[in-house]
């Protein structure tokens, strides 16, 4: 079966890099319009000319998801070009984690903000249209430790619970006007992240031996990439996930012990 998402304009925030980067080339191929928002504008710049050197008509906007202004800045550029917004990726975050005692107010908020108040903001602006034309996608990129917490992994932990919830909330709002909302929850993925994390720790592995490392606490033995990661989200994104929402997927090789 190919997956094809022609007609449809996407909005994918973290855009730039990683995990959004692949969602935005996947659904590009798929026959969407792309709208990749980022904070940084030389990877957003090195994306865009990538999607479109594929053919793909893509639209790069530098705008920061964390603040209410960069949402409404990325969501009227998106509609200034292409009309509307069919389907909002939620991507963006990192993953800030400290013992609970040492995380101060600030860093509580600035998490918030990214992760879960950029997911507010941004859907609050596309829910109504996509419920108007009956017909829209939301998907919630969260990870693992929104079902599964462990210790010293506040404060994203949390707002990815958060995020659970408010899937769950907007799928129930939006199945009768076929808005279909789902999460997809991170497991180790092969992405820039992970390189940059392997540059920091100094180690005299190749990258490659890094990753299989990681890979030996996954049932599947190995990390994931992220075009697996982009062909979930396209599936939910399609007419073929079209009977999919409120559900909270977990793209991590089955380790997460909670389904």
């Amino acid at each position: 079966m190919e997956i094809r998402l022609d007609g449809r304009v996407a909005l994918i925030t973290g855009g730039s890099m990683g995990l959004g980067r692949a969602m935005g080339e996947m659904f590009a191929d798929s026959g969407a319009s792309v709208v990749l928002v980022a904070r940084r504008a030389e990877p957003l710049e090195a994306a865009r000319a990538a999607i479109a050197g594929r053919g793909g008509s893509v639209l790069a906007v530098a705008a920061d998801v964390a603040t209410a202004d960069g949402c409404e800045a990325a969501h009227r550029a998106a509609v200034d070009r292409f009309g509307r917004v069919d389907i909002l990726i939620n991507n963006a975050g990192k993953s800030a984690t400290a013992p609970f005692e040492t995380i101060d107010d600030k860093a509580w908020q600035d998490d918030l903000d990214l992760k879960l108040f950029a997911a507010i903001r941004l859907t609050r602006l596309a829910f109504p249209e996509m419920k108007a034309r009956s017909w829209g996608r939301v998907i919630n990129v969260l990870n693992t430790h929104a079902k599964a917490p462990g210790p010293r992994s506040a404060p994203t932990s949390v707002s990815r619970a958060a995020g659970l919830a408010l899937t769950k909330v907007l799928a129930q709002e939006g199945a009768a006007h076929n808005v279909l909302v789902n999460a997809m929850l991170v497991g180790q993925i092969d992405s820039d992240q992970w390189v940059r994390q392997h540059a920091a720790s100094g180690s005299n592995q190749s990258y490659a031996e890094f990753l299989a490392d990681k890979g030996k606490a996954i049932p599947m033995g190995r990390v994931g990439r992220a075009d697996e990661f982009a062909s979930v989200a396209c599936l939910l994104a399609s007419d073929a996930g079209g009977y999919v929402t409120g559900t909270a997927i977990n793209v991590d090789g089955g380790r997460c012990p909670i389904t």
